[in-house]
């Protein structure tokens, strides 16, 4: 990430969490996020060089407009105008870990085999929560790799309950054994 874009995102931030909308934001942030991600083409249409800045940032009104928070728009924009628009995810993640510095919030990823039912992951929050005394921002994300159990990192820390942990581990007692 640039120091342009860090300096954006902390920018928006500090003026969000001022009027008391930061939390809007930040879903609006992954809102924004998850169209760029299905519509690629969009992101580099939005950066095409060949294409007047005036006109990049009329699509941004266009799809936007009344749909985000006015300060989204503009930090879009922004973003757009200067050329920093395919640094977005960047923006979002410093945003996500400035809003979740100021409001005590650990980030969390709880890694499985399978998507996690809502009740699971409101489970892993809870035990978290207990661990920590900081409420949790968990996302599930799916490794086939790790054929059964959950691993979970958090803080810098993992937890590693897996089928695929507890195997390796088995193979190196076995093979620690035989030698």
């Amino acid at each position: 990430m640039s120091r342009a874009a860090k300096n954006y995102a902390d920018a928006l931030f500090e003026v969000a969490y001022e009027e008391d909308v930061d939390a809007i934001i930040l879903d609006e942030f992954s809102d924004v996020r998850a169209l760029f991600d299905e519509n690629p083409d969009y992101v580099k249409l939005l950066y095409a060089p060949n294409i007047a800045r005036a006109e990049r940032t009329a699509l941004l009104d266009e799809a936007f407009s009344g749909r985000v928070h006015p300060y989204l728009l503009s930090f879009l924009k922004l973003l757009c105008e200067n050329g920093y628009i395919y640094e977005y995810g960047y923006c979002e993640t410093r945003y996500r870990t400035y809003f979740n510095t100021i409001h005590g919030i650990v980030s969390g990823v709880a890694i499985s085999a399978v998507p996690l039912k809502p009740e699971q992951m409101e489970k892993l929050r809870a035990k978290l929560y207990e661990k920590t005394g900081k409420s949790v921002d968990l996302i599930n994300r799916v490794d086939p790799s790790v054929l059964g159990g959950i691993r979970l990192e958090y803080e810098g820390v993992e937890l590693d309950g897996t089928l695929r942990q507890r195997l390796d581990g088995i193979e190196k007692t076995l093979s620690d054994t035989i030698l």
